[in-house]
C-alpha cells in the first residue's frame, strides 16, 4: 500500500490551493494565453508549494508538444566522445532549450545502417524536432525527418538543392569560405610562399567551403599541397606526414580544424621542424582546449560553436511556434555567422 506522505499533488489540488478552476490551472500550467496576470501568479505560487509537475502525457494531448528535442549526430560515439567540437556545441544546444523548458535527446548513428531507426524514432511522435548535423554528403537524414513530420534545423551548411528538398531548409554554420581566406592572407602577410593545406574530409560542406577558401587565395595551388585529414588528430597526422613526403620545403600549412593542426604539430616537431620558425601553423575553430594548450598555441580562425548551438535550437524552437498573424508571418531563415582570426604563437 502506497504511503499518502508521497502522493503527487493533482491539478485540483493546485485548483483549491489558488482558489480558482481546474480549467484555469490547466491553462497556465500548459502556457495557453487568457489567464490575468494575478490569476495566472496565484496559479504558479500554489504550483511552487505543492510542488506539483504537470503529467507530461496529458499534457501532450493538450499541447500536441512533447517538449523534447532530438540532436541527431551522423556519427560514431568514439568521435562523437573524442572531438571537443561536438561536446561545445551539444552545450550550446542544451543550454537554449534548457531556457524553454525542453528536454535534449541525443541520438547518434554508427553509419547508415542506424539511419532507419532514428527515422522510426523520429516517426514515433516522441519529439518536437530534431536538430542534426555533422551530416556527410547525404540527405537522408533530414528526408526522414521531413517524412517524419518533424521540424528540423541542420548544423552546417547542407549539401543539397532546396530546390530537390521543397522547402528552405533551415541551417547555422559558420562562414567557412570567408575564414579559410582570412587564414591563407595571414600567411601569405607573414612573408610565407608554401603554404600547404590540411582538408577536412571532401565529403562535408565545411570541410570543402575551406579548400575554395584555401584556392579563392591561391588558384592554382600544386595539387600536391594538398592532403585530405578527417577532423581528427591522427588524420591531421597522417595528411601532415604525406604533405612532407611530398613537398618537404613547405614553409606554412593551413590546417582546416584545431584537433587537425595539433596532429600535424606533433609530426613536425618529430621531424625537427619548429614551429613557426621553419613551418608556421594555422587552425580552425578556436577550440580553447586545444588552441591555448598546443606548443606553442595555435592561431586559428574562431567560430562561435557553443553560440552556433544556441542558435540552432533557437531557429528550432520558433518553428515549432504556432503561426502569427497572416498579415504578419514569421519568416525564417539559415543563419551564417561571421569567424575570425585569432593569432597566437604558432603564426
Amino acid at each position: 500500500m502506497s504511503d499518502p506522505t508521497f502522493a503527487r499533488p493533482t491539478l485540483e489540488e493546485v485548483a483549491a490551493r489558488a482558489g480558482v478552476s481546474r480549467a484555469t490551472v490547466s491553462r497556465v500550467v500548459n502556457g495557453s494565453e487568457g489567464v490575468r496576470a494575478p490569476l495566472a501568479e496565484r496559479v504558479r505560487a500554489a504550483v511552487d508549494e505543492l510542488g506539483y509537475v504537470p503529467n507530461q502525457a496529458a499534457r501532450t494531448l493538450v499541447t500536441r508538444r512533447n517538449g523534447a528535442v532530438a540532436v541527431v549526430v551522423a556519427e560514431p560515439e568514439t568521435r562523437f566522445f573524442a572531438d571537443p567540437f561536438f561536446a561545445q556545441q551539444v552545450r550550446g544546444i542544451s543550454k537554449e532549450l534548457t531556457a524553454h523548458d525542453n528536454q535534449l535527446v541525443l541520438l547518434l548513428t554508427e553509419g547508415t545502417a542506424d539511419y532507419e531507426r532514428v527515422g522510426r524514432y523520429l516517426a514515433g511522435g516522441h519529439v518536437d524536432g530534431a536538430l542534426i548535423f555533422s551530416l556527410h554528403d547525404d540527405n537522408s537524414l533530414p528526408e526522414m525527418a521531413r517524412k517524419a513530420g518533424v521540424a528540423t534545423v541542420i548544423g552546417g551548411r547542407p549539401g543539397w538543392s532546396d530546390s530537390e528538398t521543397g522547402p528552405t531548409t533551415l541551417y547555422v554554420d559558420c562562414d567557412n569560405r570567408g575564414g579559410a581566406r582570412d587564414a591563407v592572407r595571414h600567411l601569405l602577410g607573414l612573408g610565407r610562399r608554401r603554404i600547404a593545406h590540411i582538408a577536412g574530409p571532401l565529403d562535408q560542406t565545411a570541410s570543402i567551403d575551406r579548400l575554395d577558401g584555401f584556392r579563392d587565395v591561391l588558384p592554382g595551388t600544386d595539387p600536391a599541397l594538398i592532403a585530405e585529414g578527417d577532423f581528427t588528430p591522427e588524420g591531421g597526422a597522417r595528411a601532415m606526414t604525406v604533405l612532407l613526403e611530398r613537398v618537404p620545403d613547405l614553409d606554412a600549412v593551413f590546417a582546416a580544424s584545431d584537433v587537425m593542426a595539433s596532429g600535424a604539430l606533433r609530426v613536425l616537431r618529430r621531424r625537427g621542424l619548429r614551429v613557426p620558425e621553419d613551418v608556421a601553423l594555422v587552425g580552425f575553430d578556436d577550440i580553447v582546449s586545444v588552441a591555448e594548450w598546443t606548443d606553442p598555441p595555435l592561431t586559428t580562425i574562431r567560430q562561435d560553436i557553443e553560440e552556433m548551438g544556441r542558435m540552432m535550437a533557437r531557429l528550432l524552437l520558433r518553428a515549432l511556434e504556432p503561426a502569427g498573424r497572416p498579415e504578419a508571418p514569421v519568416v525564417l531563415a539559415p543563419i551564417v555567422t561571421p569567424t575570425h582570426l585569432v593569432v597566437r604563437a604558432s603564426a
